[in-house]
This record gives structure tokens, sequence and C-alpha cells, in this order.
């Protein structure tokens, strides 16, 4: 990645207090964006987050950049290196190349690395397809010490014609490879549709029975105000409501749950399961379907909300009436499209309506419901898999969160404007049922995002910071994947940087990491060495080839 030098010493080094270099090299960046920019950057994590971790603990490794290392050119001609802490003269400065030097892992904590199977490893009769090469995968993978992999146990697939009749047969083949190739299993009830996300390259819909429910009353799925029908997932709305067949939702995913514990006793019992993630919204993640790529959203639209079927409605207008004012019992109809951006909004712009009483009755209902959803399904989850390890994942919605109301958050229900925390009463949530937090997007780099993107007003950094911290605040555990692929040693150095934050006072660091995803492209053997040495690292282990400061050159 090309490293800006004016970016560089505008943001970190001041160009006027170069005799002061010490001083300007460990002081934040200035920043701009709102309350919400400057309380996120209050912690030492952050500042390095920003520029320099990056630079002390490697994260531009085999990035050539204008560096603060420099050639000095005496009066005699002679070039001397200078250390970049050492006061300047006003002899004539020759900037040169330079590649910066890694920060070893070696002795650090062992955090396990899980890989994501292949989505279409379940064909549509629930078969496990190419058994061969998937051994053939796996032996490699067990090769490098990859602690285990991670499968989606899709409900479309499984019960995909009658209710509460299950086929595992696929699952079952799956399971025993893994079991004897010696690698452990991280499973994912997959309560979700595949397909139309970043990524997928198959389609697993809803089970048909459950479909044939929709087609009749379309409001069991999420709704946009314009009136279209998200079939991802089903409403939070159904939660308690009698509508599948004489079941409630939350009693169709129990049932699941449970027959998936009985079929599979052995593994649980033997220790090849290590954790069960819960599916809880769109792409398994604790959100709403609120930037669906079937409905137009393209990054960074900030997305629409989704409270507009017949029963999230109900709640909507029994919480109005508890407050006192019915008239509140509706959805914002100021709050843009999917594709709109905050200041094009009243709702959502510095100073919008998000913000006032009727905005902050709203969104406290909004999270709530999402809040709510989380604890009963977790609550069931807890009984049908007492004694194992159990996760949720939350989505990295980065875009806009340099912005003062977050808006893209808010429509996926996180409520985490400038003035508030919104993941703290989610992981208090899952602290409450014994539940881990994997979060996604610990790869991306506010950087890049700013010079990818710079309209976005992207900062995955804080944002991650934010998320882990809240967690670690209420002691439960913190895993973490990548949200996009990744095969560059830039990208691996981030995750690691996240993974295990330099200098913690507490020692805290990611309880797993599970890499999206098993591929060809990953098994092509320039970038699976560079996996490998990402593993080693990950495990604590040294590696030989660490990047250090090599010598300038004119």
């Amino acid at each position: 990645m090309a490293f800006s030098p004016a970016h560089f010493f505008q943001s970190v080094w001041p160009l006027n207090a170069h005799s002061n270099v010490a001083r300007a090299w460990l002081s934040p960046p200035v920043v701009s964006h709102t309350l919400s920019a400057s309380r996120r950057l209050s912690s030492p994590f952050l500042i390095s987050a920003q520029f320099n971790s990056r630079l002390l603990n490697g994260d531009f490794v085999s990035s050539t950049v204008r560096s603060p290392v420099s050639t000095k050119v005496t009066n005699g001609g002679e070039k001397t290196d200078d250390h970049p802490m050492d006061t300047v003269d006003d002899n004539k400065i020759v900037d040169g190349p330079l590649k910066l030097q890694e920060r070893d892992f070696a002795g650090t904590p062992y955090v396990p690395v899980y890989v994501m199977l292949p989505l279409s490893i379940i064909n549509i009769n629930c078969e496990l397809v190419d058994p061969d090469g998937l051994v053939h995968q796996l032996r490699i993978l067990k090769s490098i010490n990859v602690d285990g992999v991670m499968v989606d146990c899709w409900w479309g697939r499984v019960e995909a014609h009658t209710p509460q009749v299950y086929n595992w047969s696929g699952y079952k083949r799956l399971f025993q490879i893994v079991h004897d190739i010696q690698l452990k299993l991280q499973v994912v009830m997959s309560f979700h549709e595949c397909g139309g996300n970043v990524g997928d390259d198959v389609h697993i819909p809803l089970p048909e029975w459950v479909r044939e429910i929709g087609r009749s009353n379309p409001d069991i799925f999420f709704t946009d105000k314009e009136g279209r029908r998200s079939p991802e997932c089903l409403s939070w709305g159904i939660d308690k409501e009698r509508v599948l067949k004489g079941r409630t939702a939350v009693e169709v995913y129990f049932d699941y749950m449970r027959s998936f514990r009985v079929e599979f006793d052995e593994f649980f019992a033997n220790g090849i399961i290590s954790e069960i993630e819960i599916g809880l919204g769109p792409c398994g993640e604790l959100r709403y379907p609120s930037y669906p790529a079937n409905h137009g959203w393209k990054y960074p639209g900030i997305g629409e909300f989704q409270c507009y079927d017949q029963y999230l409605s109900k709640s909507l207008t029994k919480a109005a009436e508890a407050r006192g004012h019915l008239f509140w019992a509706k959805g914002p109809d100021n709050a843009g499209h999917y594709n709109s951006r905050p200041h094009e909004t009243v709702f959502f712009c510095d100073g919008g309506e998000y913000d006032s009483y009727y905005g902050r009755f709203f969104l406290n209902w909004y999270s709530r419901v999402l809040v709510d959803h989380g604890d009963r399904v977790l609550a069931l989850a807890n009984l049908a898999f007492e004694g194992t390890c159990i996760a949720v994942k939350l989505s990295g919605i980065h875009w806009w969160y340099k912005t003062a109301s977050h808006a893209a958050e808010l429509t996926a229900g996180f409520y985490n404007p400038c003035n508030r925390d919104g993941y703290a009463p989610i992981s208090e949530m899952l602290q409450k049922h014994g539940t881990a937090l994997n979060f996604t997007c610990v790869e991306l780099r506010t950087l890049d995002q700013e010079e990818g993107f710079p309209e976005a007003l992207a900062d995955p950094e804080g944002l991650v910071w934010q998320v882990l911290n809240a967690a670690w605040d209420v002691s439960i555990p913190v895993a973490s994947e990548n949200a996009l692929p990744c095969h560059d040693r830039e990208g691996y150095n981030k995750i690691l940087e996240n993974a295990k934050p330099f200098n913690d006072p507490d020692g805290r660091h990611l309880s797993a990491f599970t890499y999206l995803r098993l591929s060809p492209v990953l098994m092509e053997t320039h970038n699976f060495v560079e996996f490998e040495r990402f593993v080693k690292r990950m495990h604590g282990e040294a590696v030989p080839d660490l990047a250090r400061v090599t010598q300038p050159t004119t």
C-alpha cells in the first residue's frame, strides 16, 4: 500500500517541530470528525492504531515509504545514517526508501486459528461434496497446525421440506472426517438464507415449508418502509408468535438445536466440537438486514430501518402507548433510502432528528428488539448445548463511523451514535448467557478506507477497538474473523495487532480467530506460505523472516 509522507507528517510529525521528534512521534493524530472520533481515540491503542503501531509494530511491512530515518549529507559529501529519535540539524536531508520492521510475536499467547469451510460443501440433498478433495485440503491445513475448521449447518438444507424432519447425513460424514484428521469444529446454527451477499457463491434459501408460509403471510419476514420483504431470515417480531405451523420462531430454533445436539452427541463428548455459534440474523449476525444487495444497496449507503412487518409494527405501537405518545408509533419518514448519505437526510444529519425525543425513543425501541431477540434465543441455546462454548457474531459496520449519528449502525440496530456506547448493552446480554462475541473486520485498516473511499468516513480500527473493549469490560471471550478475503502480509499483521494488543496492561487477547475461507486461492503456494507464517505468529511461535529496518538508499 502506498504511504503518503504528507499524511504522515501532517498527522503525527509537525513540520515545524523537528527538534522535538520524540514528543511528536508519540502524539496522537489530530482528529476533526466529531465527538465520535475523539472519544474513541482516547486510548493508547487507538493512537497506535492510527499511525504509531503501524510504524513500530510493522503494519507497513514490505511497503516502501518515506521515513523519519534519513540520510544526512555533510559538508564534505559523506553520508551518515540518522536515528529517527535524533534531532535534525540544518544539513540537507535526503530521504530514502525504507522497509519497516514487524512486531515479533514469539512468546505471545496462543490464539487458536480455524478456517471456514466452503459454503457449498453440503449440497441440496444434504450430501457431502467431494469428500476426497476435502480430506486432502484438511490434511494440508493440519500439517501447518491449524486448530480446526468452521462449518455452517444450514437450516434450509437440514429441515428443508417438512417441519421437525431433519436430515443430518452430509454433516455426519463431514464431522467424522474432521475427527479422523484430529481437527476441532466450530459449528454455526445457520438460520438464514445464503446468497446475495459479498463472498456468497451458492444459494441456500430458508426451508421450503417456511417459504410456503411466507407466501401467504409475508409479514414473517423483515420489511422496509416501501413494503419490500427480506427473505434472508425471519422477523424477530414472530419470536413469540405461533405462525410456523403451530410453533413460534424461537421454538423452531430450539427444536433444531436440540436435534443437532442429540444427533452429534459423540462429537460433543470427545471434544471435537469446540464451539457452537448461534445465527441470530442475516449472514448469521446479530443485526437487522438493513443493507440488502437485492434491494439495491451499495457501499457506503446508510441502509434502511426494517421494522414495518405487522408484528414489529405492533410492538412499536405498544411501546409508544406505554410512553404516552401514540403518534410515535411509526418509523422515521425522513431517514432517506438505502444509498443515502447521512448529511442528505433530516434524520441522520448532524443535529438531526435521531437525537430528538422521538428519535431517541424509536432507536431505543429498535435496538432493544435486537437485544431481546438475542436474549431469548441464547437462553434456549444454553439449554440445548449445556456445557459447550456458545458464540454470537456481530458485523463490523464501519462506514459513517466518523460521523455523529453513525447512520449505518443505527439502521442495523446498533444504537451507537457519538454520545452513546451501543455495544455495551449487547455485551451485557452476552455476558448474562456466558456467550462469547465473534467480531468481524479485524483485518481492515482505517488508512486504507480513507484512501479507497474517503467519503464513507469509515473507521474500522476505531470500531474494532470499541467493540472489543465493550466485551472485555464485562469479561466475555472475544473471537474474530476477517470480513473480506485476506492473503497479504499487511492484512495479517493488522489481524495480529488486534488479536494481541501491544502492551495491554491486562494481557487481553482474542480467544480464537477464524479465517474466511478455505478456497483454491488460499491453497496457491505463495498465499499458503504467507498463511502458514500467520498461523505460527498467532500461536506465539517465532518466524525466521521478520522484516527489519533496512538501510536507506539515496
